[in-house]
């Protein structure tokens, strides 16, 4: 399998951290803008889209801060996905951090899907 190239990517959000910390932890949170449904047992995470589901393993999280997943594809490996909430001190500007892996020949696609989600995420939130 050829080797994932860690990437990042910022998305400013008008919301405040405490709001959108619900949106990126908890499964009715991600079933809004990240999936068509969610589930969670404990630590596991099913991310359900319309003919796929894929289980993620939620590595760790701080409240009002990130949260950190890791596909159980990529189990046996380094890699993960955080979606992280940054807040400026000065401006008070909130913005979501996304760092990702991503095969070399695969990465536009692959911003161009959080571009996405990410653009439901401020959908739902109002703030597009």
């Amino acid at each position: 399998m050829p080797d994932k190239i860690k990437y990042e990517l910022e998305f400013t959000i008008q919301a405040s951290p405490q709001m959108l910390y619900n949106y990126i932890s908890s499964p009715s949170g991600l079933s809004e803008w990240f999936a068509d449904n969610v589930n969670s047992r404990g630590e596991s995470f099913t991310f359900i889209w319309d003919d796929s589901e894929e289980t993620a393993k939620l590595l760790s999280k701080k409240t009002n801060e990130r949260v950190r997943f890791q596909w159980e594809d990529d189990e046996d490996e380094e890699y993960y996905f955080e979606i992280r909430i940054q807040l400026d001190e000065i401006t008070k500007d909130v913005s979501l951090m996304i760092t990702d892996f991503s095969e070399e020949d695969e990465m536009e696609e692959n911003k161009m899907l959080w571009e996405n989600t990410i653009s439901n995420l401020k959908h739902v939130l109002g703030s597009a």
